[in-house]
């Protein structure tokens, strides 16, 4: 009796702080669902007041929005293809294969993520510049795929997975790369899907790099294209128009998660050692 009623307890606890975190959701939702005319006279509303989806049509219809997105998608799934590649080869070097200095690289590897990506703006964008590159793909892609926690992830994973499975391998003539592709990658899905969620999140929610190396409009992504709304006064001064861009910008973000949850979970889990 007393495990049910701190069971239920627990789970009374866990339902009203997921509620209290999406009460800003849902008064997001509600704000862009309302016209902003009567947003002018109150905003603390939990219910759409005028109800109208022409803030949703202003989106795509003020700036390029559509461009902006098409861009967001090109450098989100372009990087996060690049850095599960990258990351899943470097975690199998890293976990199974000896090589001089081996400790040492694994080591300055993870250095990386020590240094805020802030201080390597300035010479990132002079290398850019210098290149022609700049307001590019390639700009804004390829500083996206150096992803230092991914590599630890994978390394982690595949120094979990037993030698024995390695060895029969190399006993039948399996070649380091055949090891890779037939054995190590279909193992290590969960956490393939894991670290590909981590960057496609991280990819498409990042403002500054994108703010830094693309200053044609054509060239912005979904975060700087929708802000760089904001510089005109009707716009950032109508809410609904403002909480329906900030919808329309995180929903992709909430889709991925939603149909990727089970795997991310998993992946984070067999990561970090649990079975």
């Amino acid at each position: 009796m007393r495990e049910k009623l701190k069971s239920c307890g627990y789970h009374v606890v866990m339902m009203a702080l997921a509620l209290l975190w999406l009460i800003p959701l849902l008064w997001t939702l509600v704000i862009s669902l309302s016209s902003n005319s009567s947003l002018k006279t109150n905003s603390q509303i939990l219910m759409p007041t005028e109800p109208t989806l022409s803030n949703y049509a202003d989106v795509f219809r003020t700036g390029l929005a559509g461009r902006w997105f098409l861009n967001s998608m090109i450098v989100s799934i372009t990087a996060t293809v690049i850095t599960v590649i990258i990351c899943a080869a470097a975690g199998y070097a890293f976990a199974k294969l000896p090589f001089p200095g081996r400790t040492i690289v694994y080591g300055l590897t993870l250095a990386g993520m020590m240094v805020p990506k802030e201080a390597m703006f300035v010479p990132l964008f002079m290398m850019f510049s210098e290149a022609g590159l700049a307001n590019s793909y390639i700009a804004l892609i390829f500083p996206r795929v150096a992803f230092p926690l991914g590599v630890f992830i994978m390394t982690q994973f595949f120094s979990q997975v037993p030698s024995e499975m390695e060895e029969a391998a190399q006993v039948d003539g399996a070649s380091p790369v055949r090891i890779f592709f037939s054995i190590m990658v279909p193992l290590a899905r969960p956490a393939l899907i894991a670290l590909a969620t981590f960057s496609f999140v991280q990819t498409w929610n990042d403002y500054l790099w994108p703010l830094v190396s693309a200053t044609k409009p054509e060239m912005f992504t979904v975060t700087t294209g929708l802000a760089s709304l904001q510089g005109t006064f009707a716009q950032s001064t109508e809410l609904g128009s403002l909480m329906a861009r900030g919808i329309v910008g995180a929903a992709p973000l909430l889709i991925v998660f939603l149909l990727l949850q089970k795997y991310l979970i998993r992946g984070i889990s067999l990561s970090s050692g649990d079975k």
